[in-house]
């Protein structure tokens, strides 16, 4: 991959990043109401604070200002890392989202961790049988799940393995047992696109010459399946990676809720619930940079895994 392609890459990068950026900034300044006096209120302070009092609270954070203003300085503060403060509780965006990540990532990372190993699963298991009924069963599994919401699936899960069976708890963060079901719930539907898109190139993959060649040499068909195939078939299954995880990312707020989890959902929810507009847009652009850096690491990694595709990548 040459210097000209990576730095296109990396512009492009910016322009989502300024995008999801501005259109959060946009989106929460058309919200109705007033974010000091929400600020207030929650605070238990709204019958006591006269309307010159919320003028200085206003002024306090820039509030006042003409929007355009408030939208140069805040991205020109954003540009060099600044965040801002939150208006709910005065600690500095970057700090809240750095106490609230932990906790999604170790869900987000057992969720992706469920998605592929059962969508690899589903999608060798669905073009390995020779069954037509099983194979047509096996297919049709993803787009079921893909189906079906996410709180509906956390809600069934709660109901039958923890109120039921009682094996797992239904809310809570503490241990790996209550870490399962929230897994599950996010992984599931992730996974039924990695097997959906990876079932389609496996399929193609197996009709492939050189797998015909490999056949005929007499390799087995457990290696022609998983050391030919497989490996050539998992590279259009990459271009969905930067999609999963940005739906990892969304469902994390309906999952975080579900099973009263804390993390960025949680706090994307409670501070859209009081018009917390620093920390919003600080979840927003977080998000959005690791949409694009996964995009990235996935453009990186496509010639390692074929060559073919840095001499295309180079030609552009």
């Amino acid at each position: 991959m040459n210097t000209p392609y990576l730095l296109r890459r990396l512009g492009l990068a910016a322009v989502v990043a300024w995008a999801a950026w501005t259109v959060s900034f946009v989106v929460l300044y058309l919200l109705p109401g007033d974010p000091v006096a929400t600020m207030a209120a929650g605070a238990g302070d709204g019958e006591q604070l006269g309307p010159a009092e919320l003028d200085e609270l206003r002024a306090r954070y820039g509030l006042d200002q003409p929007l355009i203003v408030q939208y140069v300085t805040k991205l020109l503060a954003a540009v060099q890392g600044d965040l801002g403060t939150s208006f709910a509780t005065g600690q500095p965006v970057r700090s809240a989202i750095a106490e609230a990540l932990p906790p999604t990532l170790q869900m987000a990372g057992a969720a992706l961790l469920v998605a592929i190993v059962g969508g690899t699963a589903v999608a060798v298991a669905a073009t390995w049988t020779r069954r037509p009924w099983l194979r047509q069963v096996l297919a049709g599994l993803p787009s079921l799940a893909v189906s079906l919401p996410v709180f509906w699936i956390g809600l069934m899960l709660v109901q039958l393995f923890s109120f039921r069976l009682g094996w797992l708890p239904s809310v809570g963060d503490r241990g790996v047992a209550a870490l399962v079901l929230p897994a599950i719930t996010l992984g599931l539907p992730t996974g039924a696109l990695i097997a959906q898109v990876l079932a389609k190139s496996l399929g193609q993959t197996l009709e492939a010459p050189f797998v015909t060649t490999a056949r005929a040499k007499g390799v087995g068909p457990a290696a022609v399946h998983l050391r030919h195939a497989l490996g050539n078939a998992v590279i259009p299954a990459l271009t969905v990676l930067g999609y999963v995880v940005g739906n990892v990312l969304a469902g994390a707020v309906v999952v975080e809720t579900v099973f009263t989890r804390p993390g960025l959902g949680r706090l994307t929810v409670a501070s859209v619930g009081v018009q917390d507009i620093p920390v919003v847009q600080g979840v927003v652009l977080f998000a959005a940079l690791t949409f694009v850096v996964v995009n990235l690491l996935v453009d990186l990694a496509y010639p390692l895994l074929d060559p073919r595709v840095a001499v295309t990548a180079g030609a552009r």
